[in-house]
């Protein structure tokens, strides 16, 4: 069965010299239902890609009992090792909402839904040995490179609180990595404030629906602050970190469209 999404591929010389490669897998919003056989065997898939580091940007789940279905999708990345944060919805279960409230600009309002079994999923990743970043911080070492990951909780329920985590990279550190669910402008700044080499987001589903431009598509929003040619992709401004933003690889049950805008992964190595 061919997958049904895209890798997204890019490499980056944020590396000392005479590092060994580290390929990274970042994917986003799975936001998984029980029963979902496609999608499971999709992200099932992601292993094939072979990365050395593997980075979540939350909205695992969908559903209430999406837990053990999360676990099983992931039971092959899990054993490598992994970063994750959480957003909305692997905290609140979605709720129904006019499809078109997504076009217009993010006022802060939010419809928030049945409570969802999170500290399950947070266990069960951390057991497996993965690194919780919801304001959290931590070194790994990768192919003999050490990495300082910090991150924020969902910016988009304004659970984040940026100051938990701040301060100037370690002397020790060779790269510096931001992970936060939605790229809110206020956390893009605080992490580029500390000088971070590259910051990892989803949220935006690359803006879902697509319309046809020069070259490409346009994203007619982020659902976040973002400017919407940033919904998607590797990008940077001026001398703030990069920052890449997984358009993610499900959406909301209760709008359940793409156009123009596939399902996707990232793939990104970091190169010297």
């Amino acid at each position: 069965m061919p997958m049904a999404y895209k890798v997204r591929t890019a490499t980056l010389p944020l590396l000392p010299k005479r590092a060994s490669d580290i390929r990274i897998l970042h994917f986003s919003d799975l936001h998984l239902t029980p029963n979902k056989k496609r999608e499971i065997a999709d992200i099932k898939s992601f292993i094939k890609l072979k990365p050395d580091l593997v980075i979540s940007t939350g909205d695992f789940l969908a559903h209430k009992d999406a837990v053990n279905p999360v676990i099983n999708a992931l039971q092959e990345l899990l054993e490598l090792p992994g970063l994750f944060v959480f957003g909305s919805n692997d905290y609140y279960a979605p709720k129904f909402k006019n499809p078109f409230s997504y076009l217009r600009k993010d006022h802060g309002e939010r419809k928030i839904g049945n409570k969802l079994p999170t500290e399950k999923l947070r266990n069960r990743l951390i057991k497996s040995g993965w690194k919780d970043l919801n304001h959290g911080k931590v070194k790994i070492k990768v192919n003999g490179v050490v990495i300082e990951a910090r991150g924020t909780d969902d910016a988009h329920l304004e659970l984040d609180n940026y100051p938990l985590v701040a301060g100037k990279v370690s002397k020790s550190a060779d790269v510096a990595l931001g992970v936060t669910h939605a790229p809110y402008e206020r956390v893009i700044a605080a992490m580029a404030a500390d000088e971070l080499d590259l910051i990892f987001a989803g949220h935006t589903h690359g803006g879902q629906v697509r319309m046809p431009w020069f070259g490409g598509s346009r994203s007619l929003t982020t659902n976040c602050d973002l400017e919407n040619w940033r919904s998607r992709g590797i990008t940077k401004v001026n001398d703030e970190p990069w920052l890449n933003v997984s358009a993610g690889m499900g959406m909301s049950p209760f709008a359940p469209i793409r156009f123009a805008c596939p399902p996707e992964v990232s793939l990104i190595t970091l190169t010297a």
